[in-house]
């Protein structure tokens, strides 16, 4: 059962990408691009939806990207002020388990690593136990993509 849902809208204000060769895999090349295309600031509306899919609540915010390891690991941070929040991020390729993974953490300490396939654009986290001791699991897509923009969702269960 999903309860809500955040979607997330990022516009760019500045695009870098990186001129360097391509690796041979079309999954690993697609996931280098994702982490290109992160790179830069982004102007972000986060938009918390109701079960209908109705707008519950936006507020405004930013990401910043920049490499630490060329075409595999990006390091960012995420404010948004008006919840008094900032999380750091770092988005990396796992070539070894053919992954691409983001793991973000904010003040509250918590940890959350988000899991897909190289060339997906959908991340599943680890399960965690919820509240009422049940278990629940965060899912990451991100869609509509062009070379200023993209949005993605974070939906979240905590029924398994």
């Amino acid at each position: 059962m999903i309860r809500y849902v955040l979607l997330l809208v990022l516009i760019a204000q500045s695009h870098v990408a990186l001129a360097k060769d391509l690796p041979d895999s079309t999954a690993l090349q697609q996931s280098v691009e994702q982490l290109r295309a992160a790179v830069g600031r982004w102007e972000v509306v986060t938009e918390y939806l109701n079960e209908d899919g109705s707008v519950a609540k936006a507020v405004s915010g930013s990401y910043e990207f920049s490499w630490i390891v060329p075409d595999r690991v990006v390091a960012g941070k995420s404010e948004i002020p008006e919840l008094k929040q900032t999380s750091g991020i770092l988005f990396y390729i796992n070539q070894a388990k053919q992954h691409i993974e983001m793991a973000a953490v904010g003040a509250d300490g918590r940890l959350w690593i988000m899991t897909g396939p190289l060339g997906g654009e959908e991340r599943l986290s680890q399960e965690y136990q919820t509240v009422e001791g049940g278990t629940g699991r965060l899912r990451f897509t991100r869609y509509n993509v062009s070379p200023d923009a993209f949005e993605s969702r974070m939906e979240y269960t905590e029924d398994g």
